[in-house]
């Protein structure tokens, strides 16, 4: 998944329209943020039904993976590497016992190859030395892993363990929780403490893919689609 880290500009973007100063109308955050919250979700709901986690898996090691493949790297990239990947590399032990340098080559087209190797076969053998082999299903453990942040563990605890922990921030989701007004943060981390605060928490682990199918398909960063965007009137950011 895209990574939220990076320059950003403070405070909501913009698409169209404006208040004083150029910035986006906010007036509606806050208290109305709770009542558009429920239909933006319903609509994008009806929207993109299809919507989920994209990095292809069959248990929670895979996704463990894939996520940490994932930094500053496509979906559609990491599922082409792990296809191959996961048919080698089975147990916690595969990845621990890997050689570094072939490892590397393996990923190499993710981008970040070294400092992923390094992740990876860091997590696998703290999974050995710590939890017997497997995956932990709390934050608190995920968090002890090499190369495992809060996004990281967010990924893995909602979309293989079914427990909503929290919202995963990625770009698509900063950038378009700013436009909706539903926070005015920038760091990834304080975004993730107003959306749980406003999103129902069965919706923790499902907002962010419908905001990510949202922004590839229509509310694209240079060239948003607002005049086709279900959220239009919800959006104080949308352009008249």
């Amino acid at each position: 998944m895209p990574s939220a880290r990076g320059k950003r500009r403070t405070g909501a973007p913009t698409h169209g329209r404006t208040g004083k100063g150029g910035r986006a109308d906010t007036r509606t955050h806050g208290r109305t943020a709770q009542k558009r919250v429920g239909p933006v979700i319903a609509r994008l709901k009806k929207r993109f039904p299809e919507a989920g986690c994209s990095l292809q898996h069959a248990d929670p090691l895979e996704l463990l993976v894939a996520t940490i493949l994932s930094a500053q790297c496509t979906d559609a990239r990491v599922n082409v590497v792990t296809q191959t990947l996961f048919r080698k590399y089975r147990t916690a032990g595969d990845y621990a016992a890997a050689d570094p340098a072939v490892f590397e080559d393996e990923i190499r087209s993710t981008g970040f190859f070294r400092n992923k190797t390094k992740s990876v076969l860091g997590m696998a053998a703290a999974l050995l030395a710590r939890f017997g082999g497997r995956v932990p299903d709390t934050m608190e453990d995920l968090v002890t892993l090499p190369g495992v942040g809060r996004k990281t563990a967010n990924v893995v605890l909602g979309n293989a363990f079914g427990k909503d922990e929290g919202v995963v921030v990625d770009t698509h989701v900063a950038r378009i929780t700013q436009l909706l007004a539903f926070t005015t943060q920038s760091d990834p981390e304080k975004i993730e403490q107003d959306l749980m605060a406003l999103v129902p928490r069965p919706e923790w682990t499902l907002f962010p893919h419908l905001l990510i199918h949202h922004g590839r398909a229509v509310c694209m960063a240079r060239r948003p689609k607002c005049g086709e965007c279900p959220l239009a009137d919800l959006c104080p950011s949308a352009a008249s």
